[in-house]
């Protein structure tokens, strides 16, 4: 299969890209290296180090005999280049990453706002009509996320895969309609990501462009078998106020002496999926796509969920770290249920790696490792939802 990587080179894109190219398949990264820049504007780095771009690819021919391109390629303004490269590679799939991704930086200022917004926006619907302009069938495989539901979804009922059955009374009667789930972003980021689904929606049932939609939740790990062959091929550790998910920034702090920080009261669930579980979820959902015509098919990506405080508190068991709780600088609920349906990969053969077998290795061989690259001054988040 030849597949276009959109976003290969950051956290999620580049052990994808890597899986799939072990795996036997043709792949292309496109990516304009953005989450480099926006590193050099936050003024810190990965706590693992990351390699050129160039040294990444050439490690990887050199260790596994398979070769990966790239293209330096802006897909939100450069939609001619776009067009050209769908015609020239002729990609079966499209696996699309090439999004501003972090939730905090979206909120940080009115730039990274409308940053966020004209570059996620930009770059699906450029995609999405360059596939039409371009005649190329390939299916696009879209990273999305837990967060277009928001977390207000109360009591025990679960939330289902994308589409939600409803009952309408009508003077003739009732109507039965399957809808989009009820959307409730609670970020610009997950703003970007409500009207990425809408697109597909419309793209699906209007031109026959065949999507797989997969709302992931926070992903934690660092390393997948591909990644840890070579130190020049390791994966991102975000740890950062902006781009540090909670798991990593309660890791690097226990390796750190740091107080594990809890915004408001730690009520927040969310749920987690390891990255290993989320190559192998990619190459699932390339592997069963939908059908021309078809409306997007919709897969949550999650495997486990917790409480932020009871998160805290295994990790401060296992590290013997303290907890301090801070204000929350976020505008949502102080506490909220999550219970998610992910049968659909489970039935497809994913065996999820749970946090409790794998946190160890994230400790000793991540953030202990690299604790002396970590800046305390960006431990503590300082983007706030109210200005």
């Amino acid at each position: 299969m030849k597949v276009l990587v959109l976003g290969g080179d950051g956290f999620c894109g580049w052990p994808t890209s890597l899986h799939l190219s072990a795996k036997g398949h043709e792949v292309k990264i496109v990516d304009n290296l953005s989450r480099r820049y926006i590193d050099t504007i936050l003024e810190v780095d990965s706590l693992t180090p990351i390699t050129p771009i160039g040294t990444r690819l050439a490690t990887w021919e050199t260790v596994s005999g398979n070769t990966i391109t790239f293209e330096n390629m802006d897909i939100a303004h450069e939609y001619d280049s776009l067009v050209r490269l769908l015609r020239e590679f002729k990609p079966d799939a499209i696996v699309h990453f090439a999004e501003q991704r972090a939730a905090p930086y979206s909120m940080k200022n009115p730039k990274a706002k409308r940053y966020t917004v004209d570059n996620n926006v930009n770059g699906t619907h450029n995609l999405l009509c360059a596939l039409v302009e371009s005649k190329v069938d390939a299916h696009v495989a879209h990273l999305g996320t837990m967060g277009v539901y928001g977390y207000g979804w109360s009591g025990s009922a679960p939330i289902p895969e994308g589409y939600l059955p409803v009952k309408v009374q009508t003077p003739e009667g009732e109507l039965t309609r399957e809808i989009l789930h009820p959307a409730n972003p609670g970020s610009v980021y997950h703003m970007t990501k409500t009207l990425d689904q809408l697109m597909f929606a419309f793209y699906a049932k209007n031109d026959g462009v065949r999507v797989t939609d997969l709302h992931q939740g926070i992903v934690w790990g660092t390393q997948t078998p591909e990644t840890i062959q070579d130190e020049r091929l390791i994966n991102r550790f975000d740890y950062d106020g902006d781009y540090g998910t909670v798991l990593n920034r309660f890791l690097m702090q226990a390796a750190y002496g740091h107080p594990l920080t809890v915004h408001g009261t730690g009520g927040q669930t969310r749920a987690f999926i390891h990255i290993r579980d989320t190559v192998k979820c990619i190459e699932l959902a390339l592997d069963n796509p939908p059908q021309n015509g078809e409306k997007p098919a919709i897969f949550n990506q999650v495997t486990e969920t917790f409480r932020v405080r009871d998160l805290a508190k295994l990790i401060g068991d296992m590290t013997h770290s303290e907890v301090m709780y801070m204000d929350n600088p976020r505008n949502e609920a102080e506490e909220n249920e999550l219970i998610v349906e992910n049968a659909q990969f489970l039935s497809l053969g994913l065996e999820p790696t749970t946090l409790s077998a794998g946190l160890l290795e994230e400790i000793q061989d991540i953030a202990s490792k690299y604790k002396l690259r970590a800046d305390r001054t960006k431990i503590i988040a300082t983007s706030k939802w109210r200005s």
